[in-house]
């Protein structure tokens, strides 16, 4: 499964407890945290909640097997 890597890159201050409840069920604590997470869609929903608060990296698959229909 994909991976994200996902910074809080902005506070919340001054946004709605609603956002800043999303970002806090995120896993972030801190202010330029970064957190890795699988890419479901529960997540991708909670990043677009709070996109102007956060970045978005996404990171190739680490199961080192490769994918149906590739050649190693």
């Amino acid at each position: 499964m994909p991976r994200l890597r996902i910074t809080y890159k902005k506070s919340a201050i001054g946004y709605p407890q609603r956002q800043k409840d999303t970002i806090r069920s995120l896993g972030f604590h801190k202010l330029y945290g970064a957190l890795e997470k699988d890419d479901t869609p529960s997540v991708r929903g909670m990043i677009q909640r709070v996109a102007h608060l956060v970045t978005v990296e996404e990171l190739p698959d680490a199961s080192g097997v490769a994918a149906a229909g590739e050649e190693t």
